[in-house]
């Protein structure tokens, strides 16, 4: 069952279920979902589960950046509906990867490309996002990185 299969039936299931917020997730989703693959058809590209996941992962991160704004601001109400959109979104995305399996696979990583220096940062960036794309948050990553080659 395919990623868009899958939201399909989980939206006909809140419609049955009269879950509003959820259902209005759910749509989000399918909605930045349509956005890219439009942006790609442009190109003449398909939407691939990497572009997917990458949507997906991308959603997550500007409603974490929300709630951290909403909390600033004393909206504790906005800041606990993103939160719960960013629960609804993270049922997608594969498993996240505990430390110990994020600095393994830097690792791997920095072997794999021969990383000797900073300047060398992208080419892991690029392995990892090829291979973990939705399973490691890559804003810690990179510092992490930064501090092995570092």
């Amino acid at each position: 069952m395919t990623l868009r299969d899958n939201l399909m039936a989980e939206i006909k299931d809140a419609m049955r279920a009269k879950a509003a917020d959820r259902l209005s997730a759910l749509r989000l989703i399918l909605n930045g979902l349509k956005e890219r693959e439009i942006a790609l058809r442009g190109d003449g590209v398909e939407i691939s589960d990497a572009d997917e996941l990458a949507v997906l992962a991308k959603m997550v991160k500007q409603r974490q950046e929300s709630v951290k704004v909403y909390l600033e601001g004393a909206r504790q109400d906005l800041a606990d509906k993103e939160a719960a959109e960013i629960k609804v979104i993270e049922e997608f995305l594969p498993k996240q990867l505990s430390p110990a399996e994020v600095e393994a696979a830097i690792g791997a990583a920095i072997a794999e490309v021969g990383a000797t220096s900073v300047k060398d940062m992208g080419k892991v960036m690029a392995v990892l996002k090829g291979k973990y794309t939705g399973s490691m948050d890559f804003g810690a990553v990179g510092a992490l990185i930064k501090a092995r080659l570092g």
